[in-house]
């Protein structure tokens, strides 16, 4: 599989999930994660990789966010829970799970904690280049301080 192990054969099950889903994976999707609101990174929802279908993945940053509702507290579901993790683990992702009381009644801590997340993933990876990508200051600083050069502006011909 390529495309970050994107699975065609559950494209119309991801479909429908888009379509059903729940109160919480709504509320942080338009509050938090669509339209690049998180930092400035794509988010996509209900995306199918391997064997598994992710409430959230940002391809970029190679994260992948879970939202669990109330059947996830049960024993037999955690378990499930922790292999479909360490098979994601495996395809190169990282995952961060939140439950559904999390999301409905406490969302700035969980802004704050993918927020964390994401600073600690930029500190170890320099932004992308691309064609004619005019950097961020914090984006600057981030590569001043990795390749240790002082420069006022950074823009990119290629």
């Amino acid at each position: 599989m390529n495309n970050n192990n994107y699975n065609i054969k559950l494209k119309s099950f991801a479909r429908t999930n888009r379509k059903d889903g729940t109160k919480a994976e709504v509320k942080i999707w338009c509050e938090l994660l669509r339209n690049k609101k998180m930092l400035g990174y794509p988010f996509l929802r209900q995306r199918p990789i391997g064997n598994y279908i992710a409430d959230f993945l940002s391809k970029d940053l190679k994260l992948i966010i879970e939202v669990d509702g109330l059947t996830h507290e049960w024993e037999t579901q955690f378990e499930k829970d922790k292999q479909r993790e360490l098979a994601l683990n495996k395809m190169g992702f990282q995952v961060i799970r939140f439950n559904d009381e999390g999301i409905m009644h406490d969302i700035e801590n969980v802004e704050r904690t993918i927020q964390a997340y994401i600073e600690g993933w930029e500190k170890n990876h320099p932004p992308a280049l691309q064609r004619g990508m005019r950097l961020s200051q914090r984006e600057i600083k981030t590569f001043e301080s990795s390749l240790e050069i002082s420069t006022d502006n950074v823009f990119l011909f290629i």
